[in-house]
Parts: C-alpha cells; structure tokens; sequence
C-alpha cells in the first residue's frame, strides 16, 4: 500500500513515497524535493563472505539525462559510463553511510539511485543521498542510520541552506556537509578564501539542517521500517585470541617502530605470515579445508586488532609516531620547477615518501572540455586530472581508465585551485594540470595541490595566491576519552585511523576541505583544532613552495601558445569568416605559412558573437600578422579623416585607391586636383601612394575619396 510522507524544509518540501514502486527491492522509496525526482533502492545478498576483510558495499548513481530533457551527444543515444559528476556524486553519497555498517558485516549491499527528474534548484545528488540513507534504514539490512547531507552557502555574509546554482554565483563557501543526528561524518566543500572560525560557523550551521533530516527519516522508519536480519560473522575465540596476543604483540610493536615504509611493512607482513603459517602448519592435517580457511581467517583478524591497539597505544598514550615525528611536525619537503624542458609548466614535490609530479598545459578556449550531464554547466576551462600508478607503492596493479578513487582525488585538487585561477577575461585559455603521483604514502592529493600550484605559476598562469594543501588524522583511545589530531598523515595513520581530514587553501583562508571518518562522528572542538593545526602546517608548506616560486611567471612558456584578444564590430565577423569560410582560411594559412588549417603549425582564431577574437601561436610575429589582416578587412573609413593610400587601378574616369588591404574606393578625376584634369596619369601612376581624404559613399555603397581635399 502506498504511503505518503512530506515536510516542509526550510521553505522546500520534500516528499517521500513509498510502497508503489520497486516492490521486489528489500528498501525503497521516490523522494520528490521541489521537481527533483529520485528512486533510492537498496538490495542485500542472501549470504555472505565472512571469510573477506572487505565489506562489499556498491552505491550508485544513475544519471538519465531524460531527467533534464536531453538526448545523449555523440553517436550512442544511450547513458554509457558514469559521468564525472556521477561518481563524485556516488562516492559522496558512500562516504557517510559505509562507516554506519556493522564492522563484521559481510553480505553484499547495491544501492542504486535514479535520477528521473532534476529541478537544477534542488540538488538531485543530496536528494539521493537521504533517499540512500531512508531505504537501507526501513529495510532489513542492519544500519546504524540515518544519515543525511545538505550544502550550504554564503551570500553577504548570511548563511543558506541548500542554495540554488544563481545563490553558489554569489556565494563564498560551497559546503556539503553530512552525518547523523549527533555528529558530522562527512565534508566537502570549496571556498573562496575563507577563515577557519567561518568555515567552523558553516559546518556547525549545515549539521542542525542535517539533524532536521535525520528526524524526519526517523519518523518515516518508526512507520515503515522492517525488522533487521540477522547476519553470519565470525566469534573469535578468547582463548585464540590470548595465544596469538602472546606470540605476535612483542614482534608487531617493534616492527610499527620501524620509520621507512617499506621496510615497516614488509616487517609486520613478516610477523604476521609467520603466526599465519604457524597455525596453518599445525592444523592442516587436523581441519578440513573449509575449518582450516575459517580458523585462517580468524588468525588474520586477531593480527589486524593487535596492529590497530598497538598503533593507538603508540600514538595516543605514548603521544609518538610509528616514524618518530611530533604530533605536529611536517615530514621532509622539497621542490623544484622547470623539470620537462617541453611542458608548458612542471613542478614535483615531495613531502616525505609521498611525490607528485605535476604538469600544465594550455590550450585556446575551444579546447575546453564539453560537458554532456545532468547540470546547468556545459562546459569547463579549468581541468586536474590525477593519476595513481601502482608502481607508487611498489606494487604491480590494473592499468586503464581512472577508477573512483582517482577522479575523486582529482575533483578535490581542481576545487582547491579552481579558487585561485584567473577569469576567462583575465587569462582566456584552457588550462589542464595533470598530477602524475610517483610515490605514495599518504594524502597525494594534497601534494597534488602543492605541485599543481607550482606548476601553473611556472606556466605563468596569473594565478590569486599560492595554494597548499595538507591533511590531518585523528587517533582516538581504545574508549574513546582521549583523542590525538597529527598532521600530515602517513599511509598507515590513515589505514588505521579515524580520520582523513583535507585542508587546502592561500595564507588567507581556506580553498578546499574534504573530511571521512571511519568512527560514528566528531565534534565541534575535534575540527577546530584540526582546522587551525592544519593552518600552521599550510603556512610552513608555502613558506617551502615560494622559496622555489614566489609568484607566476610575466609570461608563458616560449612553447606555449601566445594569444592576442580583441575586440571588432560584430557586424563584420561575417566578412572576417567569407564565404564558406575561404577568407579566414586564407588568414591563417597565409600568416602560419601552411596549406591547411589543420596543420599543428596553423594560428588559431576564435571568433565569439560579441566581436572578441582571440589568436594562439607560439609566434608573437605570426599573432601580429594575424591580428593585422582582421583588422584590415574590419575597419571602416570614417568620413571626413584623411588617409594615406596606394593607386591599385587607373580608369579614364578616376583612379582607385586602396587605404589598407581589402579595402578600396574611387577617387574621381574631379577629386583629383584643384585645377581640371585632362588625364589621369597627368596627376597619379599606378603604384603611387596619395593622401586622400573620405568623402562618402555613392548610390551603390562603394567608398569615394578626394585627393583635392586632401592637398587643403
């Protein structure tokens, strides 16, 4: 039977049905906010793979672009791979539900979210994301929910809740924020610059709405929900649990002291794949091979508890670092600019075992990148795209297209500088930094942000302010009374920590957060003081950046494109393009010295409606000439000023006079003297150059000069 639920959120209604569609799914509902539309489903399996250590969670989100009334581009007219926006979307909607999932949960979870309808003024991602949240919480599966997620923004210094693409044009924060009602689990956001106390004040201010959220989903689920099922785990023996403490504990806290990572790991793999094989030793002729696998497993689980305590012990009783840093201190820094002679800009940077080598290119405003997706953008300038090559930890590993985790990394560095990076007016190019990450170990997208920053002001891209970005980690004892903020995180400190906390920014404010906890939330004073410890490693960070580059280059790269703009009649962009396009075929050849417009040698111009044009080449000297023949063929004679002009045709009724190239007229042999004149030639050769001065046009719009009233 269908059920009807609606409230009214801060001046939206949102609407919640249940019970008509999706019926075979184990949770459903259609969450209507304003004319957005969504179909949230969640499926569990039947079992379960208690002997993985990976919980197998997938959410989706489907963008149809039948939901803002479009037919796909190219020649597919179908959705094919995921969008960018829609694995960001995806991840953001898994990132605060997987850590509300029972830790020993094993069974597979698909939620999939449909996007029917987009009123681009209501966010269809978050409207997913609290249909994500409402479905697994009135179905079967076990969820420590709900949560939900809101965005928010500021517009003269007032604080909005979810605000609409024209507020964002306004606003200084682009803030999601999401978590339970008790505690913040989840941060995005971009900013313009922004102190830590604002952005404390933005994330304290979304997590009430996110409390009004919850409420109503909690309301829904006393009505609907289900009785949750029970699910297989696995019960680890205390007595197991003692021998294996005894026999591993000594030799796993002194190889997590060891300080390189490599070695580190290769040292407590060691420890562990001695216990391991031990047991398998021992109990293989005893056990079948099933009891044997789950006896195996439970022996790999008893270790991984052992290295998480003594991590904890290490970092919050003993206030040390598995490498022997303060809670505070930064690992080495270094770099360096100017690395690929052909690039348009490089950067690499290192911070400890963690190094990314950034590269930017710049390319004519039509090399931009068309968006075929679900939001009012369609097209984008500014680029980051992030690579994550196995051999970066020394593994080997799939190789091809980028993978959730890529995309999302290079998402959070281009929101970071996208801050910073000048207008199209200021700087009209197309910009992409590519971060190619040659050693991992921990936060490569903040070094991304490093070496991108770097990279783009040695492209002499006009950038703001220089940009660092850092990230912080959070320590929590074993019954959570105590916690420890360390900055800059190492690999393991984020694998067996409870936070992975992003903070990019300018010595101003801050550009960029992104914030995963792996615990139920944090609160306000956590993030205060991971805020401002972040700020101080920021300032030492640039401190190290405008040692090497202080600010962006007068000029681009000798093999970048050089670009000219200016502005013409837009009337007279039809005579620049000719007919069929043979007029600005014959510019671009004729100034580049090739045959074709496709050459790579070949200028580039760009013509917009509003008269700009722009033109790209490596040569100022072919720019100029360029620049010189649209000029030519765009200016108009004004009447009354005096010119000087060359003889290009005599006739027995006057001569004609060409003023620039493309542009002649008649001077009548009337106009050619003060006194009469029998011939032509008495007074003109071909090939002479006159001053004449404009007189009019005739009946048939052609242009006429005088030369007589030049000579006064």
């Amino acid at each position: 039977m269908k059920k009807v639920f609606e409230k009214d959120f801060r001046g939206r209604k949102i609407v919640v049905e249940h019970g008509e569609l999706a019926k075979q799914a184990h949770g459903a509902v259609l969450v209507r906010y304003g004319d957005t539309v969504i179909l949230s489903t969640v499926v569990v399996s039947k079992t379960a793979n208690i002997l993985s250590d990976f919980f197998p969670l997938m959410v989706l989100y489907q963008e149809k672009l039948y939901s803002v009334g479009k037919i796909p581009g190219g020649f597919i007219k179908r959705e094919g791979r995921p969008t960018d926006a829609a694995t960001l979307a995806a991840r953001m909607i898994d990132r605060p539900m997987r850590p509300m999932f029972p830790e020993d949960f094993r069974n597979e979870v698909q939620v999939v979210n449909t996007v029917l309808s987009v009123d681009t003024d209501n966010s269809p991602e978050l409207t997913a994301m609290f249909g994500s949240s409402l479905c697994t919480c009135i179905s079967k599966i076990p969820f420590d929910g709900p949560i939900a997620g809101v965005k928010v923004g500021r517009v003269n210094g007032e604080f909005i809740i979810n605000p609409t693409p024209d507020e964002l044009e306004l606003s200084d924060i682009d803030l999601t924020v999401a978590g339970t009602k008790y505690a913040i689990n989840m941060v995005e956001a971009g900013s313009k610059e922004v102190s830590e106390d604002d952005m404390l004040d933005a994330l304290m201010f979304g997590h009430e709405a996110v409390k009004e959220l919850c409420e109503f989903q909690e309301e829904i689920i006393k009505e609907i929900g289900e009785e949750k099922m029970e699910y297989e785990h696995i019960e680890l023996d205390e007595d197991l649990v003692k021998e294996i403490t005894n026999l591993a504990s000594d030799k796993l806290d002194a190889a997590m002291r060891i300080k390189e990572k490599l070695e580190k790991y290769a040292a407590i793999d060691a420890v562990k794949e001695e216990i391991v094989s031990k047991y398998e030793e021992e109990n293989k002729e005893k056990l079948d091979s099933d009891e044997l696998n789950l006896l195996l497993t439970k022996v790999k689980l008893i270790l991984e508890n052992i290295e998480y305590d003594i991590f904890r012990s290490i970092t919050v009783n003993e206030k040390t670092r598995s490498d022997g840093r303060k809670m505070t201190e930064i690992r080495p820094l270094s770099a360096a600019v100017d690395l690929l002679p052909r690039t348009h800009g490089s950067a690499l940077f290192t911070r400890g075992e963690t190094q990314a080598l950034a590269v930017t290119t710049l390319g004519a405003i039509n090399e931009n990148q068309i968006l075929d997706g679900l939001s009012l953008e369609t097209e984008k300038r500014f680029m980051l795209h992030y690579n994550f090559p196995a051999f970066s930890v020394g593994e080997t590993g799939r190789y091809g297209s980028p993978g959730r985790r890529e995309i999302g990394h290079g998402a959070l560095g281009e929101r970071c500088l996208s801050q910073v990076m000048p207008s199209e007016e200021e700087f009209p190019y197309t910009v992409r930094v590519v971060s190619e990450i040659l050693e991992s170990n921990g936060s490569s997208s903040q070094a991304t942000i490093c070496a991108g920053c770097m990279s783009l002001m040695a492209a002499g891209v006009p950038i703001k302010a220089p940009v660092a970005g850092i990230a912080m980690g959070l320590i929590t004892s074993k019954d959570g009374k105590d916690y420890t903020i360390l900055t800059d995180i190492q690999g393991m400190e984020d694998h067996l920590g409870d936070m992975d906390f992003k903070v990019g920014g300018t010595r101003s404010g801050i550009c960029s957060l992104q914030m995963d906890i792996k615990i139920k939330g944090i609160t306000k004073e956590i993030l205060k003081e991971a805020l401002y410890q972040a700020k101080d490693a920021r300032m030492e960070i640039l401190d190290l950046m405008e040692s090497v580059i202080k600010e962006p280059r007068a000029d681009v790269s000798k093999y970048a494109p050089k670009m000219e703009t200016f502005m013409i009649n837009p009337d007279k962009i039809k005579d620049v393009i000719g007919k069929g396009g043979d007029t600005i075929t014959k510019i671009i050849c004729d100034t580049s010295g090739v045959d074709s417009v496709n050459d790579v040698r070949a200028v580039k111009i760009e013509l917009e409606d509003d008269g700009r044009v722009m033109i790209y080449h490596m040569d100022r000297e072919v720019i100029n000439k360029a620049k010189q023949m649209i000029l030519d063929l765009t200016r108009e004679v004004e009447e009354g000023k005096i010119y000087s002009a060359k003889v290009v045709q005599i006739e027995d009724f006057g001569c004609f006079v060409e003023v620039w190239p493309g542009c002649e007229g008649l001077v009548h042999i009337s106009k050619l003297a003060k006194d009469h004149v029998e011939k032509v030639e008495d007074v003109v050769k071909l090939g002479d150059e006159i001053l004449v001065k404009a007189i009019g046009t005739d009946k048939k719009g052609r242009l006429n000069f005088s030369r007589k009233d030049a000579l006064k």
